[in-house]
């Protein structure tokens, strides 16, 4: 790409024209994304090291996402896009009468909450007209915050997305979730305007909230022909023509001439797309510099590359209900996504002490794959496999980067939701799953002849936590249930309480919590019994406080010996993702006042001692731990004793430190209608939540608040009651923050009692 030179544009337009039209923002017109131009190179060089055929398949190939806020139509979409493709012979609504249930949601309990747990892979072959057939792998992810995990590790692997947004409520608490997973692995991203047919749709304020909320730029490429009842189509403002969908389902796609009443509104959002694409793209900036009007492949082309260099999300319209402006969809996927070779995949290499490697989806290189997700199903371990470059073959031998153990893929499958197809071989760029691999999520494997590992995803810490008790006591199927369970979701956590003697599962909410509950009674015939809710309350210090040390112990023979000396201070958490983070444990030690092979023995006594606090017995974070001397005994020190040194100087430390409670603080949004605006609120205040945005749109209202955890159990029956079952809210978690000084003083009082009750 030319890179934008702006004295160019000085000898071609006077400063008058120049001074009114130019609206490039000098900082984002330089700023193309590393990546993008990565794959120019790629994609450039390709031709010499790539097979015609191979290179064909790769441009001709899609991995993508559906995501967005619950009840947004994800399912209803990837259900239609299925039937279109032809995939599916019939289609099946998410909460449908015929018992069936839409396709991607094959778990029982999906079809009967009507709500998507577990992200499911599928592949479909798609005829885009006067372009030729592109194959397309499509993973349809879970909307509910619970389960964000799902939308995490499908974006870690996908290539492009559609962020499906609701023409009514536009966007909501978890796009913003969606859309910051989607910044954290550069994934472009297409939108698409869903339920234009429900009253109150508009489009055009969606597209607002997109730029505002999520600030990407965002323009329409098509205007809905009516809204609500009278949605009768869409109008592609690229290639200015109607699009109506007829038939029983909407399979035939008819173009004809825009009607005369909406040329008006027409000819000004395509201004409007031109405009924005001038911001982004400097192609078009030039051409709307100089006044011209660009061609429908100048446009397509440069939506195209400010879509995959992240500048960009052209915005489609439609409803997938309705059965209105789906294809377009598919064939947006197409025009406007990348293909493998247009990203950006990088890896490590071990042999070479981490160096970033460039990852070439050709499929005659070295074989390297990722394991992104696992399932446990009734022929064993399934496990789901990107493969980033090199081939992967049934019968052959791949090599797992972490423990370096080698093993033979037995069977090789292609999903099509819960469904099947045994494959031969699959090439560079495709997504796959194989049987009867023992590994972890996040998993590397090569064919052995590289020591390559790619970088894991992103996992956030659990926020709640039950314990649980099976009513038939030894039940093998127990432990192998929640075993299962924590491989395949790394946000599902299983620890086993020494004082209480309880078994305490973890998750990202209560949601989380009751599936897999209601999964052990289902899958496993484990009927279990649940405390109450505990919070993931955490403890920190407030202040700096020195220690120093000894520990001594006489015995019979060798004794105990080791002196430590330091401090123990606050550690802010990091930020800003470019800012090194300081080291939690520090050693100054000089002189070899403690010998260097007893160091990690006082790191390890200090980590001992995060693990409980004295407050409330809970998880103690940002500390940092200075040794500054200590001393020896040439025959009583020992690995032991510094750890106990360390572990017993921690814990004197800490109570001087200003030690506090943390709770976890939730970012909770509300949706209902705008009569119940003051219940809402003032149950919110009741909560001692802070309110810190409301949004009133036609009928109903959208509050955004922070609130404890602690305060939230039992919201959502309180909501139901007050809002006659019409509210509906969702809660992500933000942040620890200090509680208030009489909360602590109460759970400090709760836990010494409860340590009290356990010594009788």
């Amino acid at each position: 790409m030319t890179p934008f030179n702006p004295s160019c544009f000085y000898s071609r337009i006077s400063s008058k024209t120049f001074l009114s039209s130019f609206k490039l923002s000098h900082a984002r017109c330089f700023g193309i994304k590393r990546y993008a131009s990565t794959a120019a190179i790629l994609s450039g060089t390709s031709p010499q090291n790539a097979d015609p055929a191979d290179l064909l398949r790769l441009q001709r190939l899609r991995n993508i996402g559906i995501s967005a806020h619950i009840d947004s139509g994800k399912t209803t979409l990837t259900e239609r896009i299925l039937y279109y493709t032809g995939r599916i012979k019939a289609i099946h609504e998410v909460r449908g009468k015929d018992g069936e249930g839409a396709k991607m949601d094959s778990m029982e309990l999906e079809r009967e909450r009507g709500i998507t747990i577990q992200s499911a892979a599928t592949y479909c072959n798609w005829n885009w007209k006067d372009h030729g057939d592109y194959n397309i792998n499509i993973i349809d992810t879970p909307g509910h915050v619970d389960f964000t995990i799902e939308v995490e590790r499908a974006l870690r692997v996908l290539d492009g997305a559609v962020l499906v947004l609701c023409g009514v409520s536009g966007v909501q608490s978890q796009t913003i979730t969606v859309d910051r997973q989607m910044r954290r692995y550069n994934v472009p991203r297409i939108s698409f305007v869903n339920k234009l047919d429900r009253v109150g749709a508009n489009p055009f304020n969606v597209i607002e909230q997109i730029r505002q909320k999520l600030r990407i730029t965002a323009a329409a490429v098509q205007i809905p022909i009516g809204l609500e009842d009278d949605l009768k189509g869409v109008v592609d403002l690229i290639k200015w023509k109607a699009i109506y969908n007829e038939g029983n389902r909407g399979e035939k796609v008819i173009e004809k001439e825009i009607p005369d009443d909406l040329i008006e509104l027409a000819t000004s959002k395509k201004q409007e797309l031109i405009e924005n694409l001038a911001d982004v793209d400097d192609q078009i900036a030039e051409i709307f510099l100089m006044e011209e009007t660009p061609s429908t492949e100048q446009l397509m082309d440069a939506v195209r590359r400010a879509t995959i260099a992240n500048k960009f999300t052209p915005v489609l319209m439609g409803s997938a209900y309705k059965n209105t402006g789906v294809q377009r969809v598919l064939d947006a996927v197409c025009a406007f996504l990348p293909n493998p070779t247009e990203v950006h995949n990088t890896a490590l290499d071990i042999s070479r002490k981490e160096a970033r490697v460039d990852l070439i989806p050709y499929s005659k290189n070295h074989f390297v794959g990722l394991a992104f997700k696992l399932e446990e199903g009734k022929y064993g371990q399934l496990t789901y496999i990107r493969v980033y470059q090199g081939t992967l073959k049934k019968g052959s031998f791949i090599t797992n980067s972490k423990t370096s153990k080698k093993v033979k893929v037995p069977r090789l499958v292609r999903m099509h939701s819960n469904e099947m197809e045994d494959v031969e071989e699959v090439g560079a760029g495709e997504i796959c799953a194989v049987f009867g691999v023992d590994c972890s999520s996040g998993d590397t494997f090569t064919d052995g002849t590289l020591s390559y590992t790619m970088t894991s995803m992103f996992v956030p810490d659990p926020v709640i936590s039950l314990s649980i008790t099976p009513n038939v006591k030894d039940s093998p199927n127990f432990s192998k249930a929640l075993n299962k369970f924590q491989k395949e979701d790394p946000t599902f956590r299983v620890t086993y309480d020494l004082e209480s003697k309880e078994t305490i599962i973890s998750g990202m909410g209560e949601l989380h919590l009751d599936i897999y509950v209601e999964r052990m009674k289902r899958e496993y015939n484990v009927d279990c019994i649940t405390g109450k809710p505990q919070v993931a309350f955490r403890e920190t210090i407030k202040s700096t406080a020195k220690f120093d040390y000894t520990h001594k112990k006489q015995t019979g023979g060798a004794g105990q010996f080791g002196k430590v000396m330091g401090y123990i201070e606050p550690l802010n958490e990091v930020t800003d993702e470019d800012e090194e983070p300081l080291p939690a444990f520090e050693n100054r030690v000089v002189g070899g006042h403690i010998p260097s092979n007893f160091i990690p023995a006082v790191e390890k006594g200090f980590q001992d001692g995060l693990e409980k606090g004295s407050l409330i017995g809970h998880p103690i974070k940002n500390v940092r731990f200075v040794l500054e001397d200590g001393a020896h005994h040439a025959v009583d020190s020992s690995e032991l004793a510094f750890r106990l040194a360390a572990l017993y100087a921690f814990r004197d430390a800490y109570m001087r430190a200003n030690p506090v409670i943390l709770e976890p603080i939730m970012s909770v949004s509300i949706t209902a209608p705008v009569e119940f605006q003051g219940t809402v609120i003032g149950n919110l205040n009741k909560r001692k939540g802070t309110i810190l945005d409301t949004e009133v749109q036609e009928d109903h209202f959208i509050v955004t608040a922070e609130v404890s955890l602690n305060n939230m159990f039992g919201y959502s029956s309180d909501l139901r009651s007050a809002t006659q079952g019409k509210g509906e809210f969702t809660m992500e978690y933000k942040t620890h923050q200090p509680v208030l000084p009489y909360v602590q003083e109460e759970l400090i009082n709760e836990y010494k009692k409860k340590k009290l009750a356990e010594k009788k």
